[in-house]
């Protein structure tokens, strides 16, 4: 125990002396300080090798990253490579900016978007400043000058020296085009460092052990170790150039192609060399060629994709899968010797023993089947694939065979060329005197006229009406955009109360004769304080914020007992509605619901994080979801409750209702089922039995993106975690709902976890500091 406390005072310490560190070569970085994008400045290590700022990469035509790069003056420019990247992958346009807030939050803005697209979420840490340590680790430190947040805890594809990969915390490789890889390095407590696809596909191990696993170091030396409980190496992986002085500068990243490798800077050649990798074959990683290719591994150790479906006579095509193809004349087999083919996600594909020829028929004559493969190992198992993501490796020491299903004409698939624009000679018109011509102009002259006429009338009407009425509100609507009404103003627009939408609203009309929803906030369930200070105060909050998936406020009522508030008017009403009613259910279809999905996230990432407070909503449902004329989707009831000032841990439990609230949302768009008992529960055992698609309303016209509906129902069921503490932030969410970010298999929902990723981090302290 006295080695322990020790050992504790002896951290307090060096955390100390990193932050005086910080302090004395001018590298702490203060709350309130900004960067700009086009300033080009950085926060800069105090031995200058790391530097934190913007970056654009090569792959990118415009748009910037938040990350940290080597910046030493031995390493060429071109040569920084980076190792950390805020968000992930988040990028943001030229005019944005990161910003150490006064509540302590590194909140990455991005200005074209008017959101903020990535937070430390710190503000309830006490955070006092800032600082890029020597190792490359950025630190918030407290005014005890402890670290509270760093970005070694939070990786995203790479590990510097030192830093340490822990249970539960994974590596996700970068974006290829600009979708997040499925690629993720992770470690268990089973004693497995594991390469995965998606999670559910294991393609490398580092090997198991019988001792309990906390997590994996990359070392200064050049190696990779799995530490046991007491931060002992059990397992260890070496570079080429391990235990060699002279190396200065390493990294371990997770590449986009799958593959885990440890770099070394090279004075002599002047770049960047990989001294290790995990896997040997790259065709063994698995869908290293994407989702349509056949990886082929040659005599050079070089790896090669190519497209066995390219179509014919159509250059510089894209590889096509088949099942894309639309085929008049039906269809054939087009072998593929020495290979095997495996399904992706979803896999659906089942195995039976039969002949080659029957194997190869059956799939020809099944309309489910895409490819199979047939296993020549002697056990005759013909592996057929039901997923239209074909994918696999060829190599002369297969034995299978593998036949895909292709159009016997392949052109079908491509659309015809446009007709000519000239018309048909029956369908043209005589140069000669034509009746109908000035029978349509006449027509058109007269319904102009009347058009013009109404028009006056509408004037003269509206004026007379503003004039005779003289609410003064509405000219202090526009030049202030919030107007303050009365009690007899709000019945004159309800036209007292004539119009209900629903409970406590009703429909209204301005002097404008522009339509506004009028919200009764008397209704004790609504739970907005009467008294008129912080009504009013609640409602300068709620009239600040301006995002494009939110409704807008447009005037209030505070006199006396009445609390009103009068918001844009939505011209095809809630989501719900759609959903109830049996005809609009067929017209919601899948594309709709889930842009739906993604403007209510987007909205929820801007109240939790984009605006100057934190604003809960409190009340999310699809009733409070609505749609515009051009049908977009609009968020309203936001900000109803208690708006907070300061972030405490009050808001973090509001954000994590929000969260759940918003999953159980996306259940129900997806299911159809409004207001029903334990859809959740319904809809995880039928998504964890293999049968997502009996989720999917019935009702809908259409049909549905099969890997779209993965995503949407992890990311639920992560909402809906009754372990709050394990439910995504809303901007992770929305990256994964836009499928710019991978989701893991979520757990059961409806199962309180024992420990959380800050008790296993303060256990391996203990570990450390036995």
């Amino acid at each position: 125990m006295f080695r322990c406390r020790v050992l504790l005072h002896l951290l307090f310490y060096l955390c100390f002396l990193l932050a005086l560190l910080c302090s004395v070569v001018n590298a702490q970085v203060l709350l309130g300080s900004k960067m700009y994008v086009l300033e080009n400045n950085y926060w800069v290590s105090p031995n200058s090798y790391f530097a934190f700022g913007f970056f654009n990469r090569l792959d990118q035509t415009n748009g910037y990253n938040l990350g940290i790069r080597f910046n030493s003056d031995s390493i060429p420019f071109h040569e920084q490579t980076v190792v950390w990247i805020a968000g992930g992958d988040v990028s943001v346009s030229s005019d944005s900016y990161i910003h150490l807030t006064t509540a302590g939050d590194l909140v990455l803005f991005d200005s074209s978007k008017g959101v903020a697209v990535w937070s430390s979420n710190t503000s309830h840490l006490s955070v006092a400043s800032a600082c890029l340590l020597d190792n490359g680790n950025l630190v918030l430190l407290d005014r005890n000058q402890y670290i509270v947040w760093d970005s070694f805890r939070t990786p995203s594809d790479t590990l510097l020296p030192g830093q340490r990969l822990l249970v539960p915390q994974t590596l996700r490789a970068a974006s290829r085009n600009h979708i997040s890889s499925y690629y993720s390095l992770s470690i268990n407590t089973t004693g497995y460092l594991k390469l995965s696809w998606e999670t559910s596909v294991t393609f490398w191990e580092s090997g198991p052990s019988s001792q309990t696993i906390i997590g994996a170091v990359f070392t200064e030396n050049g190696a990779l170790q799995v530490l046991d409980e007491k931060s002992r190496p059990i397992l260890s992986s070496f570079a080429l150039d391990h235990n060699d002085s002279s190396v200065m500068f390493r990294f371990l990243r997770l590449n986009v192609d799958g593959n885990l490798r440890m770099y070394s800077w090279s004075e002599d050649s002047r770049s960047w060399r990989s001294v290790w990798q995990a896997v040997k074959n790259q065709c063994n990683v698995f869908a290293t060629c994407g989702l349509h290719g056949i990886c082929v591994f040659n005599e050079s150790a070089a790896t090669i994709c190519k497209c066995p479906f390219h179509p014919r006579n159509v250059p510089n095509s894209e590889c096509l899968a088949p099942y894309r193809q639309e085929c008049s004349s039906g269809f054939t087999m087009f072998a593929l010797g020495h290979t095997f083919l495996y399904g992706l996600y979803p896999p659906n594909d089942f195995v039976n023993s039969s002949s080659l020829e029957d194997c190869r028929k059956s799939c020809l004559h099944d309309p489910l089947c895409y490819s199979v493969t047939v296993m020549s190992d002697g056990t005759g198992e013909c592996r057929f694939k039901q997923t239209h993501f074909i994918t696999g490796y060829e190599h002369p020491s297969i034995t299978s065979i593998s036949y895909v299903k292709v159009c016997l004409d392949p052109m079908a698939a491509f659309p015809a060329p446009p007709l000519p624009s000239s018309q048909p000679p029956e369908n043209r018109q005589s140069r000669g005197f034509c009746l109908h011509c000035l029978i349509a102009a006449v027509s058109g002259t007269l319904f102009a006229f009347v058009l013009i006429q109404i028009g006056i009338g509408i004037y003269l009407k509206r004026k007379t009406f503003i004039e005779k009425r003289g609410i003064s509100a509405f000219k202090e609507l526009n030049s202030r955009g919030l107007t303050a009404l009365s009690y007899s103003e709000i019945k004159d627009i309800t036209k007292n109360f004539k119009n209900p939408l629903g409970p406590m609203m009703f429909k209204g009309i301005m002097p404008d004769d522009q339509p506004v929803v009028i919200r009764n906030l008397e209704d004790p369930q609504c739970g907005v304080d009467t008294d008129e200070k912080h009504f009013k105060c609640a409602v300068s909050v709620i009239s600040s914020i301006h995002h494009k998936n939110l409704v807008k406020l447009q005037a209030y009522c505070c006199e006396s007992e009445h609390r009103y508030l009068v918001y844009e008017y939505a011209k095809n009403g809630s989501v719900a509605k759609w959903l109830e009613d049996a005809k609009l259910s067929k017209r919601l279809m899948w594309r709709k619901r889930m842009e739906i999905c993604v403007g209510v996230a987007r909205a929820m990432t801007y109240l939790h994080t984009g605006c100057r407070t934190f604003v809960n909503h409190g009340n999310l449902s699809l009733q409070n979801v609505v749609l515009d004329e051009e049908m977009g989707t609009k968020l309203t009831e936001f900000g109803l409750g208690k708006v907070v000032r300061g972030v405490a841990s009050s808001d973090v439990r509001a954000a994590e209702k929000d969260v759940a609230m918003f999953g159980e949302m996306v259940i129900s768009l997806i299911s159809g089922r409004v207001g029903a008992v334990d859809t959740s529960r319904w809809a995880y055992a039928e998504w964890s039995s293999g049968c997502a698609w009996r989720v999917v309303d019935a009702r809908m016209d259409g049909g549905w993106d099969t890997e779209e509906l993965e995503r949407a129902l992890r990311v639920a069921f992560w909402c809906v975690q009754a372990d709050e503490r394990f439910r995504p932030g809303m901007g992770e969410v929305v990256k994964v709902l836009e499928g710019t970010l991978a989701v893991d298999l979520p757990p059961s929902p409806f199962t309180q976890q024992r420990s959380s990723e800050r008790q296993d981090l303060q256990l391996v302290l203990d570990y450390e500091t036995d």
